[in-house]
């Protein structure tokens, strides 16, 4: 089987092998350097992910690029001192191309410009000189026929108007996209720019994880409601849902669309967002798990009583007598409960209440500001599946040296009854 392997007779298992070493960069340039039939697999893995923040040195792989421009493009490069003539490579690396993210390319096209410098080779280091390179950039992995499986645009970016109108919008490049992030994407800073992305994300109907930007009033001040609004609806199988709102209540019917993805739904994730009647229609998904709560307000924390495994409240004022309904709710089935706030939890009595009496199958715990006392302590005990436990205490109503001393043993004695 292992000459099978070597040879390329076992292409199926080989490539499943080299999938699973994608993190692994060195591991897989090696593989390159095997055969002829293994520099074939690996290549298109080595390249499927080339700006990852994990690629220390992705900044040199910019001018390879270069080699698949035409004519025109390079003499774009050319006018801002950037020498394109470079032979052409073995392999059309842009059309390996899986995951981009707009933020980390512009990162690498930056290191690469001071790696430049670095070396003695003037070129014109000015804003312009970066959109043009990283429109042609794009403009390249469009026509290369690149099909990208994860998308996200986190950060502030201008593209040249000129070069996205040259392009017709490529089916294929988003036709099989399953992990879209926008943020802050009025930022295109041009209509033209806002019009080409808006046309081209109406193409994909097999999203998995969607995450949308409204700070600051962004989506309302382009009109990208109705483009939101539009993804959601035609997505067949939204698992994963992120928002990040601006502190309003006002979402203009994006998470009322939710009540399409109702069958496929599993986790929510919101930030910043105040209470609005359109969180109602989530009780209706129903394989919705994973709850993630983040900067939120105690009014939305009040009608948020889903039935979840994983319950995630992080820096949001929290009344224990708002965790309850949703404790109660999910019951046995509850497993993860993370509770991260600065100050401490109100009524935190009825929250112990709650899990001890409710939710007996929680097996991972993260706690903080909570007190260090009996009825904690009986919890823990209580908790006989529980396998991950984080804590951030408080000794308050326990002054006397040895009973936190025998509280402390009683504790640790619990603990080493857990498997």
């Amino acid at each position: 089987m292992a000459s099978k392997i070597f040879t390329g007779n076992m292409p199926e298992l080989m490539e499943n092998i080299l999938n699973n070493l994608d993190n692994e960069i060195y591991s897989l340039y090696q593989c390159t350097l095997v055969s002829r039939h293994w520099c074939k697999m690996s290549i298109p893995i080595l390249w499927q992910d080339p700006f990852s923040s994990d690629q220390t040195r992705g900044h040199l792989l910019i001018p390879t690029y270069f080699s698949s421009f035409g004519e025109y493009d390079k003499s774009i490069l050319e006018n801002y001192g950037i020498d394109a003539d470079f032979s052409k490579t073995l392999f059309d690396y842009a059309r390996f191309l899986k995951v981009l993210d707009l933020n980390n390319l512009e990162c690498k096209v930056d290191d690469w410009i001071v790696y430049l410098f670095r070396s003695g080779e003037y070129i014109k280091s000015d804003y312009k000189t970066k959109t043009h390179i990283i429109s042609l950039l794009f403009k390249l992995f469009i026509e290369s026929g690149a099909t990208l499986h994860e998308f996200v645009y986190t950060d502030y970016l201008t593209f040249v108007p000129e070069i996205l109108i040259s392009l017709v919008p490529n089916d294929q490049f988003f036709s099989r996209l399953r992990h879209l992030s926008l943020g802050n994407i009025s930022n295109f800073g041009f209509e033209t720019t806002y019009n080409f992305f808006i046309d081209l994300l109406k193409i994909p109907t097999k999203i998995n994880v969607l995450e949308l930007d409204l700070t600051y009033g962004n989506a309302c001040r382009w009109n990208l409601i109705d483009g939101f609004i539009h993804i959601i609806k035609s997505q067949e199988q939204l698992g994963l849902f992120k928002l990040r709102g601006d502190n309003s209540s006002e979402f203009h019917g994006i998470i009322l669309a939710l009540e399409s993805q109702k069958n496929s739904l599993q986790e929510v994730i919101v930030k910043n967002c105040h209470y609005s009647a359109e969180f109602e229609v989530l009780k209706n998904c129903k394989n919705l798990e994973t709850l993630r709560i983040k900067h939120c307000f105690t009014e939305l924390l009040k009608t948020l009583n889903y039935k979840v495994s994983t319950l995630e409240i992080v820096d949001s004022s929290i009344d224990a007598s708002t965790i309850v309904p949703i404790l109660e709710k999910s019951g046995l089935l509850l497993q993860r409960l993370r509770l991260k706030i600065e100050s401490r939890i109100r009524e935190e009595s009825l929250l112990l209440k709650a899990l001890n009496t409710f939710c007996p199958n929680v097996t991972y715990l993260n706690i903080m500001n909570i007190e260090f006392s009996a009825q904690f302590l009986e919890l823990i005990g209580n908790l006989s599946k529980l396998q991950f436990l984080t804590l951030q205490c408080t000794f308050d109503d326990i002054p006397e040296e040895l009973k936190i001393r025998n509280h402390i043993m009683i504790f640790s004695s619990i603990i080493a009854m857990h498997p």
